[in-house]
């Protein structure tokens, strides 16, 4: 077999994949496939996804479904603001040993998990908020001075209310910034809903069940990285990105005019990467640039600050991106 014929057929096995865990995860959760494709993208890509929408959308059901069709150890982790960093890494506590001495061992807390689910995370403190950017950035956790490796593969999926904001702290940007997607959960279609009081109010409660494993995972990873991207498609994805900062001859007028601050260079690093997955899934071995401006908006829509006028205004981020795949990038060129 050639290497082409090879690489034709590790993609083959890519899709299907892809194809198991969405069928399994579409057994509990009804519609919301952009929400289910973002999520198990953001899994194989090794990023982070923060989920927004009111209560009652099965935020938190999707997450543990997930679980559920994976072969990895899940944890849900309720934040709240008397939530403490050691309820959330872990801490020595002091325990006997056989000879009747004492010595600290360290208890894991449940962010020692491949699929860590973190309710309303803007309701805990900053200091507790803070130790949960160490374990999304660097994979690991430090207590007493000691450094713990948390397992592969491992996903935070956050999800936060709107609605209710009292009471809250809203998420710092170093924050937002390392969560590879934002994905809003909107309201279900009454056909939608239909199915949904179907499933859950009768005798069955159906359940996904384990599909695939997480060293799988990490292989598809590793594949997907190896697709490759051409120039120019590259230089437009970074057109994208620095036409969110105002400052920039690839901004538009609306950017300029609502815009305080834009995407950081991971934003570049999540779209090139989201782009990749999607060009698998659409059966190529390249990435194009409609790849490029499918993954833009949930790459882009938090790691954006509107300034005053756009808060006034009403402007949402994903209108800024709109306006820059319409206006922007296409033609711009850099100061």
């Amino acid at each position: 077999m050639s290497e082409s014929e090879l690489l034709k057929q590790m993609l083959e096995e890519f899709r299907s994949d892809f194809s198991r865990l969405r069928q399994e995860v579409g057994r509990v959760i009804v519609g919301q496939q952009e929400i289910v494709d973002g999520t198990l993208a953001a899994l194989i890509a090794g990023g982070h996804v923060l989920l927004e929408g009111v209560p009652g959308l099965g935020k938190t059901m999707l997450v543990r479904t997930l679980a559920d069709a994976l072969h990895l150890a899940f944890s849900r982790i309720q934040f709240t603001p008397d939530l403490m960093p050691a309820d959330l890494t872990g801490t020595n506590v002091v325990v006997e040993t056989p000879e009747g001495g004492r010595r600290f061992e360290f208890q894991k807390g449940p962010i020692f998990a491949n699929i860590v689910l973190t309710d309303e995370i803007n309701r805990a403190t900053p200091k507790t908020q803070s130790a949960l950017l160490e374990a999304m950035a660097e994979r690991s956790v430090t207590v007493g001075g000691h450094t713990y490796q948390l397992p592969k593969p491992f996903l935070v999926l956050a999800t936060q209310n709107p609605l209710e904001m009292e009471g809250t702290y809203p998420l710092p940007e170093a924050q937002l910034d390392r969560f590879f997607i934002k994905l809003i959960v909107r309201y279900p279609t009454a056909e939608d809903m239909s199915t949904i009081l179907n499933r859950t109010t009768g005798m069955d409660e159906p359940a996904a069940e384990a599909v695939i494993t997480g060293d799988r995972i990490l292989e598809l990873r590793a594949l997907a990285r190896q697709i490759p991207i051409a120039d120019d498609v590259q230089k437009y994805a970074i057109g994208l990105v620095l036409g969110t900062h105002p400052d920039q001859g690839y901004a538009t007028g609306m950017v300029k005019r609502f815009v305080r601050y834009g995407a950081s260079p991971r934003g570049a690093q999540a779209i090139i990467l989201y782009a990749k997955i999607l060009a698998v899934l659409d059966s190529r071995f390249h990435v194009a640039k409609d790849d490029i401006n499918k993954a833009a908006p949930a790459v882009l829509r938090h790691r954006m600050i509107l300034n005053f006028e756009g808060q006034a205004e009403n402007i949402s981020a994903d209108d800024i991106v709109a306006d820059l795949i319409t206006n922007g990038a296409r033609g711009a060129s850099p100061a």
